[in-house]
């Protein structure tokens, strides 16, 4: 069953289609994505992978960090629901891992060990073209209900039409520019989790919302914050000196 009311689910959706905007933040935007897939679905983690210049997926947002470990699994071993999804241009489910793991065992393997007995895998796909895809994971097994999966599938579907439109209105190369960005944002974003979990001993997952607050209660981009905890910036002292509440 969806979790939330009605309204919340409009609200979500305007927040999704949303890309026009000058200060438009491609990492920002996939994180709600996977945020919003939490609190609206009986999930309870999800991760995003996007198609580079190259064509090849990378990992661009996880909710935590069991989920950046599977993704990342999926992508050394090429293969796994999400790389299927994208490649089949379908939604890819397994109910039960523990019971259907055939198709693929390491990755079912790994996901057993950390918790989740479900995953859902949505395409991130308009026609022919596909830009990545939306990795659903759930720690109980069972099918998502039908309504669900509606809400699913119009959240990746409104995200999918946000970024090809985007990159229809502004240069091709600009937008290419942008996801470029925004992979190679996730290597600074792990590094300052990293600085932020080792200084003020925190878990990853803890580090990475506090991060995510500091940036959010600024009005700067996680990107750019990321880069100053790497960097020691003066601007991030506060994060350290008197962390907010994430």
């Amino acid at each position: 069953m969806v979790r939330v009311t009605d309204g919340r689910l409009v609200d979500t959706f305007v927040e999704l289609a949303d890309t026009l905007t000058d200060d438009f933040d491609v990492i920002n935007f996939l994180h709600l994505l996977a945020a919003r897939s939490i609190e609206l679905l009986p999930v309870d983690a999800a991760g995003l992978l996007l198609v580079d210049a190259n064509g090849k997926l990378q990992l661009v947002a996880s909710s935590n960090e069991q989920v950046r470990l599977l993704e990342l699994f999926q992508l050394q071993r090429d293969e796994g629901p999400c790389l299927d999804a994208c490649r089949l241009r379908r939604v890819v489910t397994v109910a039960d891992l523990s019971r259907d793991a055939e198709t693929w065992p390491p990755f079912a393997t790994i996901a057993l060990e950390q918790g989740f007995r479900a995953v859902h895998a949505f395409p991130m796909s308009l026609r022919s073209e596909v830009i990545g895809a939306l990795n659903l994971f759930v720690a109980s097994p069972g099918e998502l209900p039908p309504e669900g999966v509606r809400v699913a599938r119009g959240m990746v579907d409104v995200a999918t039409i946000g970024l090809l439109h985007a990159r229809a209105m502004q240069r091709h190369e600009v937008l290419v520019e942008q996801l470029e960005t925004a992979l190679s944002s996730r290597v600074v974003i792990e590094q300052a989790k990293g600085f932020i979990a080792n200084g003020l001993g925190l878990a990853m997952d803890d580090a990475f919302a506090l991060l995510r607050g500091f940036a959010r209660s600024h009005s700067r981009k996680l990107s750019l914050v990321a880069a100053d905890v790497v960097n020691r910036s003066e601007t991030v002292r506060l994060l350290f000196d008197s962390p907010p509440a994430s």
